[in-house]
């Protein structure tokens, strides 16, 4: 996997290799598509099903795991005609999920599919699970067939659009030149998210390139409540729940992680003083242990608080100080979870998304970009090192930078071009 640059494709951007470790019985792929208006995951299931079935296959082959299970919304089901238990070829079965958010979360994900629970700070594969994306699946069957990197990405376009669709593209393809060749115009008033409307961060379209992370690309109204909740400013955010948070608990009462008996309490995140955490940072170890699903933001509370931006800005003094919650102790998921958990069209009203949620088309491969910008970095792990120089001739699939030290991944030309260094990225223009 490792000498493709396969790289998790679900969001984190975990180098895929080093998820394959001795001691699991199960491998579970997630084809949840844990947010709204994302429908990536849904088309390569629909049109490459076979390419995906050969990844799994490959990994039960060369782990010796005798499961594999696809996990999958039970409205995505429906579409792709599947139920529950169903198996695609040897070993490969699918389970349904609930319509519920945010069942993609990898360990609500586990514990629905498999009624196994990560312990808090814990891996999957202490539970005997290896997870990847259908989109990791994808890319390791396409490699395998044929024997080339991952240079092309699956995205979904999508929001208040007319027509939303997922589309393949270059790795590094610049997000304006792909809205010039779909036809969109950028409208005042409007945002761009790398991501879902949850979790999913803003960027600038103008300077931004499609990286083996992205799965969405999303243009929504900067009124609703997805985008305001991301265009909070952080510090008056923390100082606002500190002083208006009523001590209600809601925050508490539907988190996910809590429900699945996780030491995580938002409503005592905001009660404690960023002062206090700062000298004694060990008491919001538990911050690390928050999936920033955002529930407790933009449903639970009343006040109009953010927990999560506390929590966020806790993760970043843990982080600072090379701390995490791993802590021993008995878990046990609350009896309520099953009453607490979100519905998907709920959360979607919550957002402001619901009525830009349509069944997306897939139009094909768009190849003829005139430049792309190849991150080094946007993946967890050493950035990989650039094995190229300005004005080196690449042709696609070529190697350009390779893994760094650890934790790390090589990169290839998704382009045939002219190399121009550009500090934490490779630019290839085409020759014209």
């Amino acid at each position: 996997m490792q000498k493709f640059g396969i790289v998790g494709a679900g969001g984190a951007g975990f180098p895929s290799y080093a998820k394959l470790a001795e001691g699991a019985d199960l491998l579970l792929v997630n084809g949840s598509e844990c947010e709204p208006l994302l429908y990536t995951d849904y088309i390569i299931l629909k049109n490459e099903l076979t390419i995906v079935l050969g990844g799994i296959s490959r990994v039960l082959y060369h782990t010796g795991i005798q499961k594999a299970i696809i996990a999958i919304k039970a409205h995505t089901a429906l579409a792709l005609g599947f139920d529950d238990g169903k198996e695609l070829c040897d070993k490969v079965f699918v389970k349904v999920l609930p319509d519920v958010y945010p069942i993609g979360d990898e360990v609500s994900l586990i514990y629905e599919a498999t009624g196994r629970l990560v312990k808090p700070g814990k891996l999957p594969i202490t539970q005997g699970i290896i997870v990847y994306n259908v989109e990791t699946m994808y890319n390791l069957g396409r490699a395998i067939r044929s024997s080339k990197p991952v240079t092309k990405k699956w995205v979904t376009i999508g929001g208040d659009i007319e027509k939303p669709v997922v589309i393949k593209v270059p790795i590094g393809a610049k997000i304006s030149d792909i809205f010039k060749k779909l036809n969109i115009q950028l409208k005042e008033g409007y945002t761009v998210l790398d991501g879902g409307p949850s979790m999913g961060k803003i960027i600038n379209p103008l300077t931004y390139a499609v990286s083996k992370t992205t799965k969405g690309i999303l243009i929504l109204p900067n009124d609703i409540q997805a985008v305001i909740s991301k265009k909070t400013n952080i510090e008056m955010a923390v100082a606002r729940a500190e002083t208006a948070c009523c001590q209600c608990t809601r925050c508490t009462d539907m988190c996910p992680r809590n429900m699945l008996g996780y030491p995580l309490e938002p409503h005592k995140m905001v009660r404690t003083a960023m002062g206090v955490a700062e000298v004694m940072p060990q008491m919001v170890l538990s911050a690390t242990l928050c999936c920033g699903c955002g529930i407790c933001e933009s449903l639970a509370c009343s006040q109009g608080i953010s927990p999560r931006a506390v929590i966020e800005n806790y993760k970043k003094l843990l982080s600072k100080n090379k701390l995490r919650f791993d802590l021993p102790g008995e878990y046990k998921v609350r009896e309520e979870r099953e009453y607490r958990m979100v519905p998907y069209k709920k959360w979607m009203s919550m957002l402001g998304v619901s009525k830009f949620d349509k069944m997306a088309e897939y139009i094909g491969e768009i190849n003829d970009f005139e430049r792309v910008e190849i991150p080094l970095s946007r993946h967890i792990g050493a950035p990989s090192v650039p094995v190229v120089k300005d004005c080196d001739i690449v042709n696609e699939f070529g190697l350009i930078a390779e893994a760094g030290n650890g934790l790390s991944l090589p990169q290839h030309a998704s382009i045939s071009g002219i190399v121009t260094l550009g500090g934490d990225k490779i630019i290839i223009d085409k020759v014209r």
